[in-house]
């Protein structure tokens, strides 16, 4: 039975989630249908613009992403912080951009005058409106919701378009996340729709290989590496962006050129500071979704968060510990 989402999302246990969506429909959410010939490849672009749209108004960073035929895959970063230190007055623009708001809280954008019983109003559903802009079901509402009635629009048909809510994954360590947005990133390279990461159209891998050729910097728009952990930590991916982009193309040539089993004797950095044998991160990142449960990191994290959660069994803790441990 699917656990209710409280139980798979906690602060307590980690910021970092991996968030699919999948099409319910025969139809495809992009690409072309080989039955009728139809080509949906322009909603591949709908859905990559609405992430990064969300991603300038929710204090979630969007770690990794991907946009595949008929399902999207995101990694994300629940930024509280964030959230707590924004004004109530940037929660009310942030909020209005995606949504009418109430009539009060138009009137506080205009300036309008307003009594101390309806600053209290506003005041309360501004409160809440920052918890919800760091919610990751809001996040995944926001984003699939449009889609879903674009595409219905287009279509001339009504009804879901989604099969169900997106699933989740918590990622509690260092190396389930730097495998889990290599898997990401890599989808379009083992569905054969890549020849290389930097040619995977609508993924996270490309924008970021394009703006470092481009401007030699980071997408304003996902969150930025910002090397290795150390004290003060800034907030971003605690990885090198070269180490990973190396880490991705080391991955991507093995996983296209058919040799899994190959192990190339230029092993990227990455994996030596996160201790990860090739094997294993060449089993990971063909395998995360199918292999590993709802919760994903070495046994010890696994086993606390399971107890945080209150769950009475810790899920998928064979599969961690043989190759996350």
């Amino acid at each position: 039975m699917p656990k209710p989402r409280k139980q798979l999302i906690s602060l307590d246990a980690t910021p970092y989630y991996h968030c699919t969506s999948r099409c319910v429909r025969r139809a495809f959410l992009c690409g072309s249908d080989a039955v009728t010939g139809k080509c949906f490849e322009h909603r591949r672009q709908w859905i990559e613009d609405r992430i990064l749209a969300l991603a300038k108004v929710f204090a979630i960073d969007v770690c990794a992403y991907a946009v595949m035929s008929n399902h999207h895959h995101l990694v994300l970063h629940i930024n509280k912080s964030k959230a707590l230190q924004w004004t109530n007055r940037e929660v009310c623009e942030r909020w209005h951009q995606l949504y009418k708001g109430t009539p009060l809280t138009q009137n506080y954008l205009k300036r309008n005058p307003l009594t101390d019983i309806e600053l209290q109003v506003i005041n309360e559903r501004l409160d809440l409106w920052r918890i919800q802009l760091c919610n990751i079901s809001w996040f995944m509402r926001a984003l699939n919701e449009p889609i879903a009635r674009m595409a219905n629009a287009e279509d001339q048909c009504t009804g879901r378009f989604w099969e169900a809510r997106f699933s989740s994954q918590a990622l509690l360590d260092e190396k389930a996340l730097a495998a889990c947005m290599a898997y990401v990133d890599l989808n379009p390279v083992r569905a054969k729709m890549a020849e290389t990461p930097e040619n995977s159209n609508h993924t996270s891998i490309k924008s970021r290989i394009c703006e470092l050729k481009n401007n030699g910097d980071q997408p304003e728009n996902l969150m930025p590496f910002v090397g290795n952990p150390r004290e003060p930590m800034p907030n971003g991916l605690p990885f090198r962006l070269q180490d990973y982009i190396e880490l991705v193309d080391w991955s991507g040539r093995i996983l296209r050129e058919g040799k899994r089993g190959a192990i190339s004797t230029n092993l990227p950095p990455i994996l030596d500071r996160l201790a990860i044998e090739p094997k294993h991160w060449l089993f990971m990142v063909t395998r995360f979704e199918s292999q590993f449960k709802s919760l994903v990191g070495c046994a010890h994290r696994l086993k606390a968060a399971a107890k945080q959660l209150g769950y009475q069994r810790t899920p998928g803790l064979a599969s961690c510990r043989a190759v996350l441990t």
